[in-house]
């Protein structure tokens, strides 16, 4: 959900207990990082206003993270601009503090720039082998691609560089998508065990305590349900809500809700929410789901801001995954949304990426796509029961129809 919507932020926040930290961690050389700040952080800012373009490397760094904290709290899109604004003496200068490059990547994931991250991380990782934050950024976008090898493999370089906690909660994502659900569920309940035990040993506030906790429920959620347990998934989002309210979060449930037809608690779910481009889709296909005739104005409200992205210069191929929603829950038009579907799944391949093109492709009866499609998920080796699902159900209904007209 970048996700990940949860869909909708890649990343996934990195904020997490730590296990077994009875020693002191002595940094290795100069490059290592002892702490990192967290890919998606649920701390809400003071309002403080942030300075355009400090000079400072340190205070530039801190402006652009308030901004991507923006970024990812509203879903407005204007702050990744900010972010890149504030850096903008040292992007894409190869002699950057390896602190700016990766935060200069950050942006770039956040704008679904995730080539040019991925250029701009190797390089730094390359200069401080010992960068955490570098590795589990590399970690996500390895996940995003699915390429969960190298994903794993970038999950124990976090290890390696004595962040064990982000290196277990990096690799339980990993193992979800793999189909190790169960191995993925009881880490995570073990993480979230020990997260109050963490908050006592550092003297945490109990805010961060509750943002840690709202943060590996939400894990927990998605790895359920990738293993088909919406019901325990249902219980670990609203834990996650009630911990503390946070967008990605909200809009992962409301998929769920909507997946399973419980349109109008999607909406109640949605309500709150600032009403961004992910925010407004989903709303617009619950209300056209319930005769509401508010969607059409949903509709032409994507079409003007898409049309306004366009007149910014950014590149509406890097907004796939909510196009082909588009086309296949309000527009209707099966044939578009799998065509964008396709042409997304050559930029990101997240389980949401594959379940808009299945649905297109079972929308609009081109059972080669679909066949195409379950291979080429399962030669990637992720598992996944939602997209099982919508595999075995066309293999039914073509079974059936075939049988129908052997019997004419």
């Amino acid at each position: 959900m970048i996700a990940k919507s949860f869909w909708a932020l890649t990343a996934g926040a990195l904020i997490a207990a730590n296990v077994l930290a009875v020693t002191p961690l002595v940094p290795k050389g100069e490059e290592q990082v002892i702490e990192v700040l967290p890919v998606i952080t649920r701390h809400r800012l003071a309002g403080t206003a942030v300075a355009t373009a400090p000079a400072d490397p340190a205070r530039a760094m801190a402006a652009a993270r308030q901004h991507i904290q923006m970024a990812r709290q509203t879903g407005d899109t204007r702050y990744w601009g900010r972010a890149q604004s504030v850096l903008e003496p040292w992007w894409n200068n190869a002699g950057a503090p390896v602190d700016i490059a990766v935060t200069q990547a950050t942006v770039q994931q956040g704008r679904h720039e995730f080539g040019a991250s991925r250029q701009v991380l190797e390089a730094a990782l390359q200069r401080a082998p010992s960068h955490a934050q570098g590795w589990l950024n590399l970690a996500a976008l390895e996940r995003l691609s699915a390429k969960y090898a190298d994903s794993l493999a970038a999950c124990g370089a976090v290890a390696r560089a004595g962040q064990a906690i982000y290196a277990d909660a990096c690799k339980f994502e990993t193992l979800s998508l793999q189909g190790e659900h169960a191995v993925a569920a009881q880490g995570l309940r073990a993480l979230i065990t020990q997260a109050a035990e963490r908050a006592d040993q550092k003297g945490e506030q109990k805010s961060e305590l509750k943002s840690r906790r709202a943060w590996l429920y939400s894990l927990l959620a998605e790895s359920q349900e990738r293993a088909g347990q919406d019901g325990p998934a249902t219980q670990s989002y609203l834990q996650s809500l009630q911990e503390e309210p946070d967008l990605y979060t909200a809009i992962a449930y409301s998929d769920l809700l909507l997946r399973v037809g419980k349109n109008r608690e999607a909406l109640s779910t949605l309500a709150a929410l600032a009403e961004t481009d992910a925010v407004l889709l989903r709303r617009g296909a619950a209300w056209k789901r319930l005769g509401d005739a508010r969607w059409r104005e949903a509709l032409a409200q994507l079409k003007a801001r898409n049309l306004e992205l366009q007149r910014r210069g950014d590149d509406p191929g890097l907004h796939g995954r909510e196009l082909a929603l588009t086309a296949l829950w309000l527009q209707e038009d099966a044939a578009s949304a799998l065509a964008i579907a396709k042409t997304n799944l050559q930029l990101q391949r997240e389980p949401i990426d594959w379940w808009v093109a299945l649905q297109s492709a079972r929308a609009a009866g081109d059972n080669a796509a679909v066949s195409d499609l379950a291979r080429e998920i399962a030669r990637l080796g992720l598992r996944d029961a939602r997209l099982g699902m919508l595999v075995t159900l066309r293999s039914v209904q073509v079974s059936q129809r075939s049988g129908a007209q052997e019997q004419k």
